[in-house]
């Protein structure tokens, strides 16, 4: 590298690095943005569908929309928000699943939720145990709650997910989340495909060893997924094992997501969806014609996406075809064809798609954000106690991390 001393290294170039970064770069602090992948962006990535159109791969929805600052960001970099009600704000479409039956599972979903509320001011325990026992919708309200966290709910805290602080409001950006969070890193100094292996803070200065060389700083900015953080116990030296227990209480869930394209579209209204099936143990959801467009998005969660990755690629796409032909017949089958999927669980710098918490581990965001020595700072979605899971989460976080060490540096020169 041609600078390879710098007085903040951001380790990640996701939302949350991003953010660090602009933040840092507004007080004129030197920062540096270090990340494995060729590209910023992390878990936000935007690709083209071959006709124009951008296809969120990772995160893709504003939610909290009416607080969520990558709104006015996009708005100011020229990005469209689409305000349109989200799929799973209407009633999914009959196809296996009858009006009648589907107001029963309403109740039994609103029943359970409320369960999951009253639950979460006693002790900490799996969200499971607040299922119907002899519940008929526990399989489809355990789908939704992996598309919700990314993971079934016996691996869920009741806590934790009740600390969600969400609303009604989810937008999204025709453009691309994606690409709204890597256009806010224009003019960031970054240092790209560049694995870091180690963080070495025991001497004045930190010396952040990576694959293409050894990187000097000050402070560091650690932005990297809690199962980065988790599986490699001697990414800090002097080794950390505070963090690696935070980190392994916050693993990742898996939401991977199968674009299709659609042939004759217009028989489906947009922005509607279907649910592969009701009562079976691996369910996918379809969003017919997100934003209006001759497309099927394919939402897989939990224990379902991982099964899934196993097979690659083209398992995603035969059990979804297959969904589609058993719901509406066998010539649907040449009406669709697959555009993109980014196995999130098989990305190596990923190893999933947003945190959770274990039962029992919903201290662990706290102890995870908590920095070390004034000179560590973390960041990341996993680091938030309210707004996991989320882009703007993590944006917030990347400031506030920003924001502790323009605090550190300015109580020392003033020292």
């Amino acid at each position: 590298m041609a600078n390879n001393d710098t007085e903040v290294a951001i380790v990640g170039g996701g939302a949350a690095g991003v953010a660090a970064g602009r933040r840092l770069k507004q007080a004129a602090i030197d920062g540096l943005v270090i990340e494995a992948r060729p590209r910023l962006g992390g878990r936000a990535y935007s690709v083209d569908d071959g006709a124009g159109n951008a296809l969120d791969l990772g995160c893709g929805w504003l939610h909290s929309a009416d607080r969520n600052p990558w709104v006015k960001i996009a708005e100011a970099q020229g990005q469209t928000i689409d305000r349109s009600m989200p799929p799973w704000q209407r009633k999914p479409l009959p196809y296996g699943f009858p009006a009648d039956q589907q107001q029963e599972f309403f109740d039994a979903q609103k029943a359970f939720f409320e369960r999951l509320e009253a639950a979460a001011r006693g002790p900490d325990r799996p969200a499971s145990e607040l299922l119907d026992p002899n519940g008929r919708w526990n399989n489809l309200i355990n789908a939704i709650c992996t598309y919700i966290s990314g993971a079934d709910v016996d691996r869920l805290s009741v806590q934790d997910f009740e600390n969600y602080n969400g609303d009604d409001k989810n937008w999204r950006i025709v453009e691309g989340l994606g690409t709204a969070i890597v256009t806010y890193s224009n003019g960031l100094r970054s240092a790209l495909d560049c694995p870091v292996l180690q963080i070495d803070h025991a001497g004045k200065r930190l010396k952040i060893e990576t694959a293409r060389g050894a990187i000097t700083a000050d402070q560091a900015i650690v932005t990297l997924p809690t199962s980065i953080i988790g599986e490699k116990e001697f990414m800090f030296t002097p080794v950390l094992p505070d963090k690696i227990e935070a980190a392994r209480g916050l693993p990742l869930g898996l939401a991977d997501k199968l674009f299709l394209s659609l042939e004759s579209p217009e028989e489906f209204d947009k922005d509607t969806r279907i649910f592969g099936s009701t009562n079976g143990e691996r369910i996918a959801m379809y969003h017919m014609r997100p934003f209006g467009r001759p497309q099927i998005e394919v939402y897989f969660g939990g224990r379902n996406a991982w099964r899934l990755e196993e097979g690659g690629e083209q398992a995603f796409v035969d059990f979804a075809q297959s969904d589609l032909v058993r719901l509406l017949g066998g010539n649907f089958a040449r009406r669709v064809k697959p555009l993109r999927i980014h196995r999130w669980g098989a990305d190596p710098f990923a190893r999933g798609s947003y945190s959770y918490a274990l039962p029992g581990k919903v201290e662990c965001r706290a102890s995870l954000a908590a920095p070390v020595d004034e000179r560590l700072f973390f960041a990341g979605e996993a680091c938030s106690k309210h707004d996991f899971s989320t882009a703007h989460g993590a944006y917030l976080t990347g400031v506030a991390a920003a924001d502790q060490v323009i605090a550190v540096r300015k109580r020392r020169r003033s020292a």
